[in-house]
């Protein structure tokens, strides 16, 4: 029995008796069968979450059309708002970035590697330097100037990139700028951006510097969606490591680095796979490892 995963469902209900078995019936009832599956009751806000990834047996069709007249009918009783989505298509990610390559040559390597199944049909940058990188994986790299003066308009030309390109998803590896909150709040649930963990939290210019002084002993990355609360969206995931004092300046950042690329590309693989549910502020994700 050959069951590969060829599509998701994901579904969010308040918490009611029945609306686990009636999404698991449904399923059951079109022939499919859960290669992953998982839920969740967050107590506090009274709601259930859900998610499974699906297969068939060989040569069994699927019609997509007939699930949803048939499970639209079904979950009106429970409430329950919910996507279907085909795992073939990939989605569109726009990447925006600034002078540091580190993020980019990761997702870059995953993409052409095709361990992130996802089409990148433009990158977006505030200075030049990153051209060449963009031209010899063939996409298309657009150069933004951005000054204090200048900004709302870069802005524009950047949404229109993006829309224009119908970008499912939007990335910040390392892009430098402070979004405005007009374009965070276009963005909303589809922007993912990176940064360093430093405990204690350094802010401003050369963070690893100042850890250094202090010499801190864990460093890490986190990876969430873009609001307009600088730094401040849900969570997606974190990656931490140790470090001790032989560690120079260089060597926590190369660490800091490294740590940034894997988080970074986590986020990413979870919010293509539809594994993250924001409920109030927070995240619910349901990682595979």
């Amino acid at each position: 029995m050959n069951t590969d995963t060829t599509h998701i469902l994901t579904a969010s209900a308040p918490r009611k008796i029945g609306a686990l078995d009636l999404l698991t019936s449904s399923l059951s009832h079109f022939g499919a069968y859960m290669n992953e599956a998982h839920s969740f009751d967050d107590v506090k806000t009274d709601k259930f979450f859900f998610r499974s990834a699906f297969g068939f047996d060989d040569g069994k069709d699927f019609d997509m059309a007939e699930f949803n007249r048939f499970f639209t009918a079904k979950s009106a009783q429970h409430d329950i708002t919910w996507e279907l989505a085909e795992i073939g298509q990939k989605p569109r990610v726009v990447i925006l970035v600034s002078k540091h390559d580190h993020c980019l040559n990761d997702l870059l390597y995953r993409y052409r590697t095709q361990q992130l199944k996802i089409e990148i049909p433009a990158i977006i940058s505030n200075h030049p330097d990153l051209a060449s990188l963009a031209e010899w994986h063939g996409i298309p790299y657009y150069h933004l100037p951005i000054t204090a003066d200048t900004k709302p308009e870069q802005e524009r030309q950047m949404m229109a990139i993006i829309q224009e390109k119908n970008a499912d998803l939007v990335v910040l590896a390392r892009y430098m700028q402070v979004l405005s909150q007009d374009i965070c709040q276009q963005l909303n649930g589809w922007a993912i951006n990176i940064h360093h963990s430093l405990l204690p939290g350094f802010k401003g210019a050369k963070p690893y510097e100042q850890a250094f002084d202090k010499g801190v002993k864990l460093v890490g990355a986190t990876a969430h969606y873009v609001t307009p609360d600088l730094d401040e969206g849900p969570i997606i995931t974190q990656c931490v490591e140790t470090v001790d004092h032989t560690y120079s300046t260089a060597g926590l950042t190369e660490k800091g680095r490294h740590i940034e690329c894997q988080t970074l590309a986590r986020a990413l693989q979870y919010h293509i796979e539809k594994r993250i549910f924001v409920d109030q502020g927070k995240t619910i994700v349901f990682a595979n490892a």
